[in-house]
C-alpha cells in the first residue's frame, strides 16, 4: 500500500517563492490604456451617459492597487521594494495601502 501523497497547494505555512516569472506585463497594461482612453474619447465625442462609468473606474482601478499591494505583502514583499517601484517611500506605500491589513 503506498502512502498518500500530499498535495504542496493544501499545506499550510509552506514558504512560497517570493518572486513569479513577468510575462506581457507591459503589452497587458498598454492593452488596458488604450481600453480607458477610448472610453474617455467616448465620452468626449457627447456620450454623457457613459461618464459616471468612466469615473467608476477609478474606484475599481483603485481597489485593484489595493488588491495587488496586499497579495505583494502576502507574498514577501517588504514596503521598500513595492515603494521603490511606485517611486514613493516606504513610508508612503504603507500608510496609503494601510500597514499589514489583510
Amino acid at each position: 500500500m503506498t502512502a498518500p501523497t500530499v498535495k504542496p497547494s493544501l499545506t499550510p505555512n509552506r514558504p512560497r517563492p517570493k518572486r513569479r516569472e513577468v510575462v506581457e506585463n507591459d503589452q497587458f497594461a498598454a492593452f488596458h490604456r488604450r481600453i480607458i482612453r477610448a472610453h474617455g474619447r467616448r465620452v468626449a465625442s457627447g456620450d454623457v451617459e457613459a461618464l459616471r462609468d468612466l469615473v467608476g473606474l477609478s474606484e475599481v482601478i483603485d481597489q485593484a492597487l489595493t488588491d495587488a499591494v496586499q497579495g505583494l505583502r502576502a507574498f514577501g514583499y517588504s514596503w521598500a521594494e513595492i515603494g521603490a517601484r511606485l517611486n514613493i517611500s516606504r513610508q508612503a506605500a504603507q500608510q496609503r495601502w494601510g500597514g499589514d491589513k489583510p
